[in-house]
């Protein structure tokens, strides 16, 4: 092998493993995206396939105002927003949309646990205790993806109506 096809060679090569390790830097967060897309999907679609559990009867059942019209809303809104960040998509945006959800759900459900009181108009579950422990244990999930479209948020940014930051990846 002479000098002048030994450089191109390894050149080549160090661009295969530059390559394969922005590949593998991007494997954590398309498996969060994942994660999140399919939750908030999933869950958008239940909330129209079974709405007495999920959809306006549960929206009804914790004190929510216009289940009727809020439920379907919120439905939509986490399958277009699910969908969105599976195929990142405005998915920063998404991100943000689901996270007032999430936060939402976290005060509504979770909140009255964590006091052990009824809050407001949402009442408290019924179990057998209350405190820091059964908040968390209640809402792992909702924690789980508060964190996650924290993170998309975080990664992907906001695209409507404002330019990436210099902590955010990927093009401007």
């Amino acid at each position: 092998m002479t000098k002048s096809s030994f450089f191109p060679l390894v050149i080549g090569l160090c661009g295969m493993l530059i390559m394969e390790g922005m590949v593998r830097r991007e494997i954590p967060m398309i498996l969060v995206r994942w994660m999140v897309g399919l939750v908030f999907l999933l869950e958008g679609v239940l909330k129209f396939i079974r709405p007495e559990m999920l959809g306006a009867g549960r929206f009804a059942e914790i004190g929510l105002p216009f289940p009727h019209y809020l439920a379907p809303m919120v439905g939509g809104l986490e399958i277009i927003g699910g969908a969105a960040i599976l195929l990142n998509l405005y998915a920063g945006d998404a991100a943000l949309a689901l996270l007032i959800v999430i936060i939402s759900a976290l005060i509504t459900t979770k909140l009255p646990i964590l006091l052990g009181k009824p809050l407001g108009p949402f009442p408290l579950e019924q179990l057998k205790e209350y405190g820091w422990l059964s908040f968390f244990h209640q809402a792992r999930t909702d924690l789980c993806m508060f964190f996650g479209l924290l993170a998309v948020l975080i990664e992907c940014g906001l695209k409507l109506g404002r330019k990436r930051q210099w902590y955010q990846t990927g093009p401007s």
